[in-house]
């Protein structure tokens, strides 16, 4: 019996390839064949993820560093070496182009995690270090939360020139990426730029990606936004409360608090910068203005509910501005209007039917043996009919508008004797307490008047603040917020994705 074994001799030969390129080879030679010839580099990057974007400006990503070129030296004829079709070197051991990060905000300023270099049978060399790259980056906040940011990742050469080192860019790879919680990639898009010194004549190229991110604002939309919102319309609930329950104050003043507080949290997570103002700040700031406007006029309405008969009279400007004009454009009327308008209308079809009351004491119309009666009428009570009855005691009227009382006594015949039981001395001191009774009870009336005067005054600011809120509200809100660029995109992608 024959056993036929079948060894491989890779390793040895592998071996021995180690042995003869590493002999006489220099890391720190150029590799190329002509010293006056440039080395060509293509260098592009995969982005796996954005980790963070801090407030200080320090975008994180993870990233992994592609970079191919040619090494003259690392040449091998295959069919002497059998089966070793790429050998494996640390990146210290052969030469590497010196490419960093120039706007690196790490503390080692190099985060790359150094690994072997591939390199096959035709000397092409393939560097791929992965790496959790910091970079600076100006954060523009002023659309911030619906804003898109731009942060650039500058690659270059820190010593070879363009002479020495030709750097060329390849497309970045994003196939690989994983999403963000708080940010959308849009591109990834890339340039290659060249820079002279004044130290030397020779070109730096440099290959600069823009990372372009968008901020999702589902998060701020929910936490922030939308709470601002409904806050800010129980601010026009101010206006809806009356003046007498002796809240209005409170309810304005715990908005505005609500506000403030609100407005710290987005302090907390704005970057602290005096470049622009973030639109969500300027939002909150106009609904602070409105809402401290609102108890400014809460308080010009409470003003004008508690006048006191004692303040004096409504002025006449006052009275045509609000009572008339605004009172006509905001469809108000004044509470008992509809009474007296119907009391008007009945006294002036009553007006021709009876010219004057005049009740007069009529010594023949009294009866001996009839009860004692007084009549004690007052001029302009016209439409006004009583009828007399034996029953009748003391007869008052009393009738708004009224400017004399009068008071017939009885005639020359009778002067001086007892009518009815009571002499001229008590009918005189009863119609001077009948006097000042009306007189008090006109005065209360006039009081009265003044106060639902300055109380309906009061409604009608409170009616006209709250359209006037209402509408600058609205607009604030559709104005600030839609003023983003991007305001449709974000709502679209995030909230009804």
């Amino acid at each position: 019996m024959h056993v036929w074994n079948s060894v491989s001799l890779q390793g040895e030969h592998q071996r021995r390839l180690y042995k003869d390129l590493m002999k006489n080879y220099n890391p720190l030679e150029r590799p190329v064949y002509n010293d006056s010839h440039s080395l060509t580099v293509h260098f592009s990057f995969s982005l796996m993820q954005i980790m963070d974007v801090v407030s200080r400006h320090k975008p994180t990503y993870t990233t992994l560093i592609l970079s191919y070129w040619v090494d003259y030296y690392l040449q091998w004829n295959m069919s002497d070496y059998p089966g070793v079709t790429n050998v494996r070197f640390p990146d210290s051991q052969i030469w590497k182009p010196d490419i960093l990060l120039y706007n690196s905000a790490d503390e080692r300023f190099d985060a790359t995690f150094h690994t072997n270099v591939l390199v096959n049978s035709s000397g092409h060399c393939q560097y791929l270090p992965p790496g959790i790259f910091k970079s600076t980056c100006y954060i523009d906040v002023r659309w911030f939360p619906f804003d898109v940011q731009r942060c650039d990742l500058k690659f270059g050469s820190w010593t070879y020139g363009g002479w020495s080192l030709d750097l060329q860019m390849l497309e970045a790879d994003i196939t690989g990426y994983i999403a963000n919680g708080e940010w959308d990639l849009v591109e990834v898009p890339g340039r290659r730029n060249e820079r002279f010194y004044d130290c030397c004549k020779e070109p730096y190229p440099d290959v600069t990606f823009t990372v372009v991110m968008r901020r999702r604002t589902l998060y701020y939309g929910l936490n922030l936004l939308i709470p601002c919102v409904l806050i800010s319309t129980l601010a026009l609930l101010v206006f809806l409360l009356p003046a007498d329950s002796g809240e209005k104050i409170s309810l304005g003043i715990t908005v505005l608090l609500s506000l403030t507080v609100f407005m710290l949290l987005v302090a907390e997570i704005m970057p602290a910068t005096s470049d622009s103002v973030p639109l969500i700040a300027q939002y909150f700031a106009t609904t602070m203005v409105i809402v401290g406007l609102s108890v400014i006029a809460t308080v010009l309405v409470l003003q004008y509910h508690h006048r006191d008969p004692d303040s004096g009279k409504m002025p006449k400007w006052t009275r045509v501005v609000l009572l008339n004009w605004c009172a006509w454009f905001l469809r108000m009327r004044r509470p008992g209007d509809e009474r007296v308008r119907l009391a008007c209308h009945n006294k002036h079809l009553h007006r021709g039917s009876v010219s004057s009351t005049e009740l007069s004491i009529s010594q023949g119309a009294l009866q001996p043996t009839s009860s004692n009666m007084l009549y004690i009428g007052f001029r302009g009570m016209e439409g006004v009919h009583y009828a007399a009855s034996p029953n009748s005691g003391v007869l008052c009227g009393r009738l708004m508008g009224a400017s004399e009382e009068d008071v017939l006594l009885p005639g020359g015949g009778v002067s001086g004797s007892i009518v009815g039981g009571a002499s001229e001395t008590e009918l005189a001191k009863i119609l001077e307490e009948v006097r000042y009774i009306a007189k008090r009870f006109r005065s209360q009336d006039e009081d009265e008047s003044v106060c639902n005067e300055w109380k309906f005054a009061a409604a009608v600011i409170d009616r006209l603040c709250l359209m006037a809120f209402s509408i600058f509200t609205i607009l604030c809100t559709f104005g600030i917020l839609m003023s983003a660029p991007n305001f449709v995109e974000a709502i679209s992608k995030d909230f009804f994705s």
